[in-house]
């Protein structure tokens, strides 16, 4: 399988984790549609085996936002199209078949962000930084970072970051929401791969109910998310490997959670 700008890679025995890296170093790994459109294609042809993903870019940063040299001029009804295009690619990774952690450094920029908080855990290491420069720009995020984003951080946080150009390191990052975990320089996609491994691990309902239902139950209301909850909770235990899994636990067959 090739995808234009993205090199696909697995690991693990059963190649079970599949790694996804952005190779337009020379662009800063800048999106343009070539790229978007290899994203999607990606997660919807993803091989049965795969039951996680980790997402990096090659070179010196994650990714820079969209490639505004490839900008081009559109009416009201193609910039409404053209944005939904985004948003079908950035649902295949954050609703597609696996869990996928991304590996941070150097500039999460605009569509970059919006690329990450897309992803279901962020691993970021020292040289991060995190940027919204669309409003300097005179354009709007337009690939579902004004839905995903204020979910991590709050809207007044997006808001002064498109108002004002403010950029976070990666100490802030992580403390206001845009980073799960803070790793040394250049430790972040073994960090990243090293939780897939662990995340591949997981009963696949079990993966599907956190990635697929649990978002959906926050923004429900109490008593539909109950119901929600009630049925996931019964499909998931339902399954066989969940059966044998807890029979290993009862029978002093499995790890019991230990202090950190």
């Amino acid at each position: 399988m090739t995808y234009t700008d993205l090199h696909l890679d697995f690991q693990g025995d059963a190649r079970e984790v599949a790694v996804i890296r952005i190779t337009r170093g020379a662009k800063r790994n800048a999106l343009n549609d070539g790229l978007v459109l290899s994203i999607r294609r990606l997660f919807e042809e993803l091989p049965d085996t795969v039951r996680a993903a980790v997402i990096d870019g090659e070179g010196d940063h994650f990714c820079a936002g969209l490639d505004l040299s490839e900008l081009s001029e559109r009416d009201a009804a193609q910039g409404v199209l053209h944005s939904r295009m985004w948003h079908t690619a950035l649902e295949r990774v954050q609703y597609g078949p696996v869990p996928v952690v991304a590996a941070l450094h150097g500039a999460v920029v605009g569509g970059g962000l919006e690329l990450a908080s897309a992803c279901h855990i962020r691993v970021a290491d020292e040289t991060t930084f995190y940027a919204l420069p669309e409003g300097s720009r005179g354009i709007f995020v337009g690939g579902g970072g004004s839905v995903r984003i204020p979910r991590l951080i709050g809207v007044a946080r997006m808001t002064d970051m498109m108002l004002t150009g403010r950029v976070y390191n990666a100490q802030d990052g992580e403390r206001i929401g845009l980073a799960q975990y803070l790793v040394p320089t250049g430790q972040a996609f073994d960090k990243a791969l090293a939780l897939a491994r662990q995340i591949a691990q997981n009963a696949p309902m079990t993966n599907y109910a956190l990635t697929h239902a649990l978002p959906r139950i926050a923004e429900q209301p109490a008593d539909q998310g109950f119901m929600t909850e009630a049925l996931m909770a019964a499909i998931a235990q339902s399954a066989p490997e969940a059966k044998a899994r807890v029979r290993a636990f009862l029978e002093g067959r499995a790890a019991k959670v230990q202090k950190a």
